[in-house]
């Protein structure tokens, strides 16, 4: 039998999930959610949601890994069976759609790095910026090359390994990714003018606050820590009982929360200094930033930056979502990782080209009213993710309650006094709250 592979150190495995949960979300979606949702109140609906919430459902994903030593689907397999290794599936499906396309918008990514050495974002007028990022997406080659170098570089990452490739990654791209934020933060918050963008994000004005205000930082808080599809069931699994598996969630939590308040520390105050909106939606990151950078002294030398970062903070979060499909056929079907890694790489790339030519020839064909391209976030953004965690929810708080208590007190044989806390909250809240995402994304 084969030996398990574990995190050489529980510093390695903590920034690895960090990594996982740190993805483009945090970055270019949570700036432009906090900008539409009133700045200050949002940020603190979404802390009080992410520590909830949040960390109740990557604690039972990482309980579920560890107590199963198994794969998103295994897992459920050993530790009842019947149909629980359904929620598993939902899982690893949800890995499978969700890399096909975010592989294709993490290439942009690399694209706009390469735009920013070569003079291509020199403009400051967002119509010329936008006219630009519009004729680029729309291509049938060039998206496609750089979609095929990310997930090439996902691959090679996870067929090292946990050690030799995940862990060893996670402990060079996140401290460059943290290192790259405070470069970029230093510069935006000494602009004229990015004091107005520091006030909008951390002074509070709950006169702003309407219902649509909290369903948008559940939503955030949910998706931003990568909950639902597995990712943490499958980093949980390479994690040895002496661990404090509790503190360990935490740290991840509080990590992926740094770095989207970081990023709105970045975006906000740059966004305000040059007068644009701070609200402009998934257009703030390609074309409202790179008209902000150009008329900042070295401008293009930031914008490399800044798109560096984006496909750092892509990577450790790719790398997380290939882990699930991977470990589920080395574990489940007996291939090698190698073969597992490059079969399913190959596979993913293959399901994102018609994603990524939806923007362009195939932009007129649609699946039940959506691009390919929007069907495949639909489906997994409003279906697969919410259905994965609130079963994981319910599986750990009804299911497994008792292995799950006597799971956290492994690495000290103490039951932690906050374990009543987490058990209403992974019983009833958490599961309450993701129904309410899971309804409100397939009515809106």
């Amino acid at each position: 039998m084969i030996q398990r592979e574990h995190w050489g150190s529980r510093l390695g495995f903590i920034l690895a999930a960090a990594g996982s949960a740190v993805g483009l979300g945090n970055i270019w979606k949570f700036p432009y959610m906090a900008g539409s949702n009133g700045g200050g109140a949002f940020l603190l609906i979404y802390l009080a949601l992410v520590f909830t919430i949040g960390l109740s459902v990557m604690l039972a994903e990482m309980v579920i890994g560890r107590l199963s030593e198994k794969n998103a689907i295994g897992a459920f397999k050993k530790l009842k069976g019947g149909a629980w290794p359904l929620v598993g599936l939902c899982g690893v499906g949800a890995a499978f759609t969700i890399l096909s396309f975010y592989s294709v918008v993490a290439g942009w990514t690399i694209a706009y790095m390469v735009k920013a050495v070569t003079g291509g974002l020199s403009s400051s007028d967002p119509a010329v910026l936008g006219a630009a990022f519009d004729g680029f997406i729309a291509g049938n080659i060039s998206p496609l090359v750089y979609h095929a170098i990310f997930m090439a570089l996902t691959v090679f990452v996870v067929l090292s390994g946990i050690g030799s490739g995940i862990e060893r990654a996670s402990k060079i791209l996140m401290p460059a990714l943290f290192v790259l934020l405070l470069i970029l933060i230093g510069r935006a918050v000494t602009l004229p003018g990015a004091g107005k963008g520091l006030a909008f994000l951390l002074q509070p004005d709950f006169s702003k606050v309407t219902w649509n205000t909290v369903s948008d930082a559940l939503s955030q808080a949910f998706f931003s820590l990568s909950l639902g599809m597995g990712a943490m069931i499958t980093y949980g699994s390479y994690l040895s009982k002496k661990e404090n598996i509790a503190g360990a969630a935490g740290w991840v939590v509080l990590l992926d929360t740094a770095v989207a308040v970081l990023a709105g520390l970045l975006i906000l105050p740059a966004v305000f200094a040059f007068g644009f909106d701070p609200g402009a939606g998934p257009g703030l990151t390609f074309i409202t930033l790179p008209a902000v950078f150009a008329q900042m002294p070295f401008g293009e030398f930031f914008a490399f930056l800044f798109f560096l970062l984006l496909a750092i903070a892509a990577l450790t979060s790719s790398v997380s979502i290939l882990e699930v499909v991977v470990a589920y056929f080395v574990d489940d079907r007996g291939l090698s990782r190698k073969v597992a890694s490059i079969i399913m790489g190959l596979i993913i790339f293959v399901l994102g080209i018609p994603s990524s030519l939806s923007n362009g020839i195939m932009k007129d064909t649609t699946f039940f009213g959506m691009t390919f391209f929007n069907l495949m976030d639909f489906v997994s953004a409003k279906l697969l993710l919410p259905i994965g965690g609130l079963f994981i929810s319910l599986f750990v708080g009804w299911v497994i309650w008792g292995a799950a208590r006597e799971d956290l007190a492994s690495h000290n044989g103490k039951v932690p006094a906050w374990i009543n806390i987490w058990g209403i909250l992974v019983k009833f809240i958490a599961p309450a709250a993701i129904a309410f995402i899971l309804i409100s994304g397939l009515i809106s």
